[in-house]
């Protein structure tokens, strides 16, 4: 591991001599590019400088220890001594989990679909409160929301919502929310006061470049079509919505939010791109079952992750054991607490593989 920390540390001088060269700063492609291998090794450089000088101190108090006579600079000593062990401990771990294999999507932007699955109008209406749930977790982080595609019911509901997601780091985050989301709650319809369960799926995508995915021409059918809503100047005014049917695949887009047929065909094709690419990262990881294993839950889009129990007010991720009693926090988009559970569990499922694999 140190060999590897060492020569990353040379990589990152490397690179930092690079951006001060001139020719690079003059070529943004390649600056852009540099910049972002700088960015990812900060980290790693970081850690492993404060790692070093964490053995340097245990050193140092080791060699008072030896030649000082003095109680008091001797006790003084072994505080430090401890203090820079304890550091060493948790540095070590911290550059473990820094140099695990970084999933090649992480950096990318996202495409978010949910659809409401067993329950009726109760699921729909679950289905649009993980949606706003969302919505205020995506913008108390900053990021950018696009909605593509909704498909609204009479009562508040969603039958199904597609919406993109533009941040840094958005799918390393994310991902985690994609499977079968269950709601056990008593409907405001409900007279005898019965449970109900219902369910929501959603699935993460990654934003696919054109380069990531080859759509051929052949293989598209583009339908455009006046819009339909609840509402807007252009609704049923203009053929501003779009329609993508994929033969290949069957998958069927619909676009109309934009008022221009322009901008929902690019939305559109955006969302297929991200949908063809998605199969074939199902496809990788259904044939990974090992890889499948190492990581939290099963990864199968039809897994259950998540119960969310109103009268108990508690929202439990099956995956990894954890249950919280803030329901209502968390469907304001307090879901903080989730994800970095949810990405602690996934590094300690990896640390454990690439310790039983040394």
């Amino acid at each position: 591991m140190f060999d590897k920390l060492d020569d990353l540390v040379l990589r990152y001088e490397e690179l930092m001599n690079e951006l001060n060269d001139p020719n690079v700063v003059n070529d943004q492609s390649r600056f852009k590019k540099i910049m972002k291998e700088q960015n990812d090794l900060a980290p790693i450089v970081e850690a492993y400088t404060a790692y070093r000088n964490a053995k340097q101190d245990v050193e140092d108090s080791l060699a008072i220890l030896d030649a000082e006579s003095d109680e008091e600079m001797r006790e003084l000593a072994k505080e430090e001594l401890n203090d820079a062990k304890s550091k060493i401990e948790e540095l070590e771990q911290q550059l473990k989990i820094l140099l695990l294999p970084k999933d090649p999507n992480d950096d990318k932007d996202i495409v978010v679909e949910i659809r409401a699955g067993a329950g009726g109008d109760e699921a729909a209406l679950f289905a649009a409160e993980l949606f706003r749930m969302y919505t205020h977790y995506i913008e108390a982080k900053g990021w950018k929301i696009e909605v593509v595609n909704a498909d609204e019911t009479g009562i508040g509901g969603m039958k199904e919502v597609e919406f993109m997601v533009k941040g840094r780091g958005a799918y390393s985050v994310m991902k985690y929310e994609s499977g079968v989301h269950r709601v056990q709650r008593v409907p405001e319809t409900e007279s005898g006061g019965r449970i109900h369960t219902s369910t929501a799926s959603v699935a993460v995508m990654p934003e696919a470049e054109e380069v990531d995915v080859h759509i051929d021409e052949k293989d598209i059918r583009i339908d455009v079509m006046r819009a339909s809503g609840n509402g807007g100047q252009c609704v049923n005014t203009t053929d501003s919505a779009v329609r993508l049917t994929h033969y290949p695949t069957g998958i069927v887009i619909y676009s109309q939010t934009e008022k221009s047929q322009i901008q929902n065909r690019e939305k559109a094709f955006a969302l297929l791109r991200a949908k063809l690419y998605d199969l074939e990262i199902q496809k990788a990881h259904d044939a990974e079952a090992d890889a499948r294993r190492s990581q939290i839950g099963t990864g199968d889009r039809s897994e259950k992750i998540r119960t969310y129990n109103f009268p108990q007010g508690r929202v439990t991720d099956h995956r990894i054991g954890l249950t919280l009693y803030k329901l209502d926090k968390i469907m304001d988009g307090d879901i903080q607490e989730i994800i970095d559970a949810c990405v602690a569990a996934d590094q300690a499922a990896k640390l454990s593989k690439m310790n039983e694999a040394v």
